[in-house]
């Protein structure tokens, strides 16, 4: 049925109401439609098993239209035209929520499935980072738990810096620019995962300066200690992950080491979606008094801010 939506009796899967109960078969698919523009993908896709007519709206590509971020065509050009063309709205927010990546594949954009928002994703591969090629400072691990399948690991350095930029036509939102950072080298044993902290050091003693600058003169410079044991830069989702139970004590004691982390640095506002945002990022501790090490770097991340509180609003209705 896909674009277009019937008022007919056959289109709703039952004759004209002519007296007695209406069931859910007798609401035309343009109603239906209509309603569907308030429900998120996931809602949309559910309901429409309920009928023919649900499965007709369920089609639509004015519905679609409506779920798909503003520069989604910028998202197909990164595409060759074979992938996408002829295809409905449907399609094309199934094709999007899945990361398309550009720059030989270190960079990712993607449509968030529950919403249809912007969000990307950048690997260190695509960073500037001092001591990069030097095996005696960085190796790179292979690794299931990355969405590039790599990340650096900093075995120890003096001087840590690394710079990455990017440039793009951002939907009109306000983003949160984060870097997902691990302390520990990880791996498997016996099919178990399990971390080493040999080479973790430094990073109780200075802090960290996370930093960003965008092409219209935002700039936002943030501080963080990256082994304090401090809670209050951990992001909810991930303090369960940190939790252990200290039996002799009967305290729970929650630390940043062994798993993944989200560095919040700040937010940025885009308000023109038609004029492209330069974006200039950046991770240091370059105080030589001191050597660090024992640190995975991932990839930096950019996503609505109140996304994460949006989709836990949503999967709680």
């Amino acid at each position: 049925m896909g674009s277009s939506l019937s008022n007919s009796a056959d289109a709703t899967n039952g004759p004209p109401i002519t007296g007695g109960s209406a069931g859910l078969g007798d609401i035309p698919e343009s109603c239906v439609a209509c309603v569907f523009l308030y429900l998120t993908p996931p809602e949309i896709c559910k309901l429409a098993r309920l009928n023919h007519a649900f499965r007709g709206a369920a089609e639509a590509d004015s519905v679609w239209a409506s779920k798909l971020s503003p520069n989604y065509q910028d998202l197909l050009d990164l595409m060759p035209p074979e992938r996408y063309r002829n295809l409905s709205k449907k399609a094309i927010f199934s094709l999007l929520s899945c990361p398309v990546p550009f720059h030989d594949g270190n960079k990712e954009v993607w449509l968030d499935k529950v919403t249809g928002r912007f969000c990307m994703s950048i690997s260190t591969k695509s960073m500037i980072i001092t001591g990069i090629d030097d095996r005696r400072y960085w190796n790179w691990i292979a690794t299931e738990e990355s969405r590039f399948q790599v990340v650096a690991y900093l075995q120890q350095v003096w001087w840590f810096e690394a710079d990455g930029e990017v440039k793009f036509r951002f939907p009109a939102d306000i983003y949160t620019l984060s870097f997902r950072i691990h302390l520990g080298r990880y791996g498997k044993r016996l099919g178990r995962r399990v971390c080493s902290y040999e080479d973790t050091h430094g990073w109780d003693i200075k802090p960290v300066k996370f930093e960003f600058w965008t092409s219209d003169g935002q700039h936002v410079l943030t501080e963080r200690y990256l082994d304090d044991y401090i809670l209050e830069d951990l992001d909810h989702d991930h303090v369960h992950d940190n939790e252990e139970y200290d039996d002799a004590n009967g305290e729970h004691h929650d630390h940043k080491r062994g798993c993944w982390i989200e560095y919040k640095v700040g937010d940025f506002t885009v308000s023109d979606s038609n004029q492209a945002t330069e974006l200039r990022f950046s991770m240091k501790q370059i105080d030589c008094t001191h050597s660090k090490g024992g640190l995975c770097l991932d990839s930096v991340n950019i996503a609505p801010r109140d996304l994460k509180a949006l989709r836990h609003k949503l999967d709680r209705v």
